[in-house]
């Protein structure tokens, strides 16, 4: 049998600790690294993951890396830091949500690097990212796909392939297009749910009126039921990372001429609800955004 290649993750947060352990059971060698170890040590529990001290120590000599940081100057950061174990022809998949402009850098040290880069963020939350089942949204030479692949099937159920050329920022693109109807959607769901408490409105009311018809989602009602129900720990997705992606999204929008109101507006509700201090609950307590005082149960 063909032995499986070796996979580096840097960064075990919310979403690259689950990546890893699924890379893990599918049976590849993993070394991982996080910026505070202790947050990756339990992965070296389950078996199939070593924890490196360094960026450069969980790189060396691995086939694969794979970055999951906050964003695209924490990548660069982060890989500049491993440049010296990095070896030309490893491939490297960038599954941060680095935004537009940032990438442009990532794919020039890619390049100086002699890096086969791969440009790859993936939808999902903490529940999907767990059982293996994110999307994986990726561009990069077909040439090397095989290399990557089983990763991309080891951490999710389906890869969409949206070019040829991580460098051209399409996989990200389309990231960003999807996550601004996530977050304006998850923005409106803490609104409803707001408006509801300040008129004395029973929100199962609200959720029973939609049931069923056009208006309704699944998305709704499992955003809903962590409000109603204080469930906002731990996170699916945190607030502060939430309120990075809007941000994002707004400059990607200006960078073509295109004016995002709802983005904006939206990345405004979740800088203030961190800073009323739910910046690492769910990003729908983004809803406590809408009070001066934190709301009576």
């Amino acid at each position: 049998m063909t032995e499986k290649p070796t996979v580096s993750v840097l960064g075990t947060g919310i979403m690259g600790a689950a990546m890893a352990r699924n890379i893990a059971r599918a049976g590849h060698p993993v070394r991982v690294w996080n910026r505070t170890r202790a947050k990756a040590e339990p992965l070296a529990a389950g078996g199939g993951v070593s924890v490196a001290d360094t960026p450069a120590g969980a790189v060396e000599g691995a086939d694969v890396v794979l970055t999951m940081l906050y964003d695209g100057p924490a990548a660069l950061e982060v890989m500049r830091q491993a440049a010296t174990a990095l070896r030309p022809g490893t491939a490297w998949v960038q599954s941060s949500t680095a935004g537009v402009e940032a990438l442009g850098d990532l794919a020039a040290f890619a390049r100086e690097h002699g890096l086969v880069f791969y440009d790859a963020p993936v939808l999902g939350t903490r529940q999907p990212a767990e059982a293996g089942q994110l999307t994986v949204l990726a561009a990069g030479p077909q040439a090397r796909r095989g290399t990557v692949e089983p990763v991309f099937d080891a951490v999710g159920a389906r890869t969409v392939w949206t070019g040829e050329d991580g460098a051209e920022g399409s996989a990200t693109r389309l990231k960003l297009v999807a996550n601004s109807w996530v977050l304006a959607v998850t923005a409106a769901a803490g609104e409803a749910l707001s408006l509801a408490k300040a008129l004395g409105v029973d929100p199962h009311g609200f959720l029973d009126l939609v049931a069923g018809g056009p208006l309704d989602m699944g998305y709704l009602r499992a955003k809903s039921a962590l409000v109603l129900e204080d469930r906002l720990t731990p996170a699916q997705f945190a607030v502060t990372t939430a309120a990075k992606d809007a941000r994002l999204i707004v400059e990607a929008g200006e960078r073509s001429g295109v004016r995002l109101d709802v983005a904006a507006a939206g990345a405004a509700r979740m800088e203030r609800a961190a800073a009323q201090g739910h910046g690492d609950e769910d990003m729908v307590a983004a809803y406590f955004a809408s009070f001066d005082e934190p709301p009576t149960a």
